[in-house]
């Protein structure tokens, strides 16, 4: 296995680090209301494919609060692994976790970049894992904060990928047709204008009627 195999949902698990309000508030690389978006619909893109998931927040009553209800809802069943180390990789029940899915592909995101998501990926890559990291579903205290460590990532082995690259290197065929409704309506929910396109693509030229929400 290397970093030059595509993602499946066969060797890759998903770890989402500390989208929490507090962490939020401090997130000034990318607009909130965007990661939020990203965020969820990657979750939402593990469920999907059944892809193994895990929740870690840090502090949650004492400081950072609890992980957005959006993002729990995706996955109502996951218990979050909460730690009070500011390195999710220094957390034995995280590294019990990611080891219990024999999965050495792991996609993070996190908040913040600088912190939360270099310093665990580095731990990562350093034990031999493959790190992906996902950029729009992570945010930084400032841009340059953000784009230098997911520089310093890269240099280190990481690989840097999007939410919607996950989803569509996922589905890889639309003839695999037992994910292809709904991957296509996580796209035209989450997708922006590639999902307004798939609207108008299947009630303009296929003549689908027009959806009711």
């Amino acid at each position: 296995m290397s970093i030059r195999e595509l993602l499946n949902p066969s060797n890759s698990a998903l770890i989402l680090i500390d989208h929490q309000p507090q962490m939020s508030f401090g997130v000034q690389s990318i607009d909130r209301q965007t990661l939020k978006n990203n965020t969820v619909a990657l979750a939402k893109t593990a469920r999907i494919f059944n892809v193994p998931t895990l929740f870690t927040s840090v502090e949650t009553e004492s400081f950072s609060g609890y992980i957005w209800p959006e993002l729990l809802a995706v996955f109502p069943d996951q218990q979050p692994i909460e730690r009070t180390s500011m390195n999710s990789w220094e957390d034995r029940k995280l590294v019990a976790a990611v080891k219990a899915t024999g999965r050495k592909k792991l996609i993070m995101a996190a908040l913040w970049t600088e912190v939360c998501l270099t310093f665990p990926a580095l731990e990562a890559l350093a034990e031999g894992y493959e790190v992906y990291i996902v950029t729009d579903a992570s945010g930084g205290t400032t841009q340059e904060a953000h784009d230098m460590s997911v520089q310093r990532m890269i240099q280190a082995g990481a690989v840097p990928v999007t939410w919607q690259q996950v989803l569509l290197e996922y589905q890889r065929d639309w003839a695999h047709k037992d994910t292809y409704d709904a991957v296509m309506d996580l796209v035209r929910e989450h997708s922006g204008a590639y999902g307004m396109g798939v609207d108008y693509a299947y009630t303009m030229v296929h003549k689908a009627p027009q959806r009711q929400l």
